[in-house]
């Protein structure tokens, strides 16, 4: 999978509206329930037919209720509890003396008359999001939906959940995973109860489209998102500069979106992507340090006043987990040197002083990156049910499981930040809702490729739009307005995020402005500036690029093929 960082070699409107693990012979065999008559609906609060614990990637142990308990199995030192929440099930794993790689959950149930099934992403989506029939074997992490024609059902688990969780389906029933593990290494719980997971299902209501019934079980899973203020708009400038920015290119770059934007109470931010930071100048290597910038950026305070001074609010960019070369070996993560473990104490105090001092320079946004990447050695759409290489655990040891170090992370950055808004990109989705005011949901957009931004732009807010307001803001990433796209293709993409009341960031090539994208980039600001509701994708169900949309209490149709 090409990184962001990897330069593409490639250079509807008619405006804007004026504008997995083998089943267990003996008792998997056996005959699915049927779900409620005359329902596609499969109850998961009753207890589940089949509880395994996994403790290699060849072998699991099935565990067996204990005595007459619905709601406790247990196996050799494992024992598995369902416990009641609040609309919820409680999965929670003890095992005092054996390292537990993940947890299985079946429930049978006769599910033939669904006819579609859709779920979600472990991080950012990579143009992959669609609605499908039964493909057992398929992952579909944290959430899913199933369509029979009339009602749109849901599954899934909470947010801040402390295992790495996704779900198979089948017209038999529905399978749910919790992977514990602590980097590549079972999960040594010794004398602690984990609370992996918090599970919770949502029945279909006639009548609702399945854009409004996932948004809706979206906002039931996360509890309490963290919403910026104000709506969010803005430039970056990645996609015309790809590194080659400076002081000068920033301060020109805020100046550009000022004049583009309505002079009201809400100023669009200016974002400094990758470029800045120390030897990321004339080597252009990067080495993870955050002190100072490099001889193009002199002086970055001075900068981040500069750029309020042209009207808008400064954001920067960093990658907090890249390892200095004059990194502790203790510090660095064992499965690659060159990354920083998060599960060690002085990292994490490594990295709220690099996110107060970017704050402290006067930046209102901080946009973090590549954590993901960096911590388990995959982009998103490669780790399927395994997440990670086998073998290898965090410095600290295998007592926490990876959510749970992820998570430690996570809060360490939103502390650090203070009262900046934060961007996670390259972040989990799961752990990311009620933690970042903003959440990168699919990946890379591009200036100089069309057909990358039709597949991750549009797939993405089509497909997560639905988590927008429920876990964070939504960022379908930006528009590149440069001169290797033409605008008849790009301002399409625009339209549509300015009306689809998520974020709009663009990308604004200094060549590239002419009289036609003048217009329309201040029609668009001027509607992202504002609230909007929140847009529909009308044919997601036929297609990975949704062409009808109602947006702003019309319907619109888009064009992403021909020019």
């Amino acid at each position: 999978m090409r990184s962001r960082r990897e330069f593409l070699q490639h250079g509807a409107l008619a405006g804007l509206a004026g504008l997995a693990l083998p089943a267990a012979p003996a008792l998997d065999q056996s005959p699915s329930r049927p779900a409620a008559a005359g329902s596609t609906f499969l109850d998961l609060t009753r207890p589940p037919d089949v509880v395994a614990a996994q403790v290699s990637a060849a072998s699991e142990r099935l565990l067996y209720p204990a005595g007459s308990s619905s709601s406790r199995w247990e196996d050799a030192g494992i024992v598995v509890t369902l416990a009641a929440g609040e609309g919820t099930r409680i999965l929670k794993l003890e095992a005092p003396a054996t390292g537990v790689r993940r947890l299985r959950l079946r429930w049978r149930g006769r599910l033939g008359g669904v006819r579609l099934v859709m779920g979600d992403a472990w991080e950012r989506g990579y143009g992959d999001f669609e609605w499908r029939g039964f493909v057992p074997d398929r992952v579909l992490p944290w959430y899913f939906a199933t369509f029979d024609g009339r009602l749109t059902h849901a599954y899934g688990v909470r947010t801040g959940a402390n295992a790495f969780c996704f779900w198979q389906a089948d017209p038999d029933g529905l399978t749910l995973y919790a992977d514990v593990r602590s980097g590549g290494a079972n999960i040594q719980l010794g004398p602690r109860v984990l609370d992996a997971c918090e599970i919770v299902s949502r029945p279909g209501t006639p009548g609702e489209s399945s854009f409004t019934a996932l948004h809706a079980f979206c906002r039931d899973l996360c509890a309490a998102p963290r919403l910026p203020p104000h709506p969010v708009y803005g430039s970056n400038d990645w996609y015309w500069a790809y590194g080659r920015n400076s002081a000068e290119t920033a301060l020109a770059d805020a100046a550009r979106v000022v004049e583009l934007s309505p002079p009201d109470a809400n100023r669009p931010f200016a974002v400094i992507d990758d470029g800045w930071q120390p030897e990321r100048g004339r080597a252009r290597t990067g080495v993870g340090t955050w002190d100072r910038g490099n001889e193009k950026f002199p002086d970055m305070p001075d900068l981040a006043a500069g750029i309020r001074r042209a009207g808008a609010r400064p954001g920067l960019w960093i990658r907090p987990l890249l390892a200095a070369s004059d990194t502790p070996d203790g510090w660095r993560l064992p499965r690659d040197h060159t990354i920083l473990d998060p599960s060690v104490p002085e990292v994490l105090q490594k990295v709220a002083d690099d996110v107060r001092r970017v704050r402290g320079w006067g930046f209102d946004l901080v946009k973090h990156d590549y954590s993901t990447f960096d911590i388990f050695g995959r982009w998103g759409s490669t780790m399927a049910d395994v997440l990670t290489r086998d073998g290898w655990g965090f410095a600290m040891g295998s007592t926490r499981t990876t959510a749970e170090i992820v998570a430690g992370l996570y809060r360490t950055i939103r502390e650090a930040a203070g009262d900046a808004l934060v961007i996670g990109c390259n972040t989990v989705s799961h752990l990311s809702a009620g933690v970042f005011d903003i959440c990168r949901i699919g990946d890379d957009t591009s200036g100089r490729d069309w057909t990358r931004t039709r597949k991750m732009g549009v797939n993405s807010l089509a497909f997560r739009g639905v988590q927008h307001g429920a876990f964070y803001v939504a960022d379908a990433d930006c528009v590149g307005v440069t001169t290797a796209i033409p605008w008849t293709l790009n301002r399409r993409w625009l339209d549509l995020l300015a009306r689809s009341g998520t974020m709009l960031f663009v990308s604004l090539a200094p060549d590239a402005i002419g009289d036609d994208e003048r217009r329309d980039l201040r029609a668009a600001l001027a509607l992202a500036a504002g609230a909007r509701p929140l847009a529909q994708p009308l044919d997601w169900q036929q297609m990975a690029w949704p062409s009808r949309w109602h947006a702003m209490d019309r319907d619109v149709t888009y064009d992403w093929i021909d020019g």
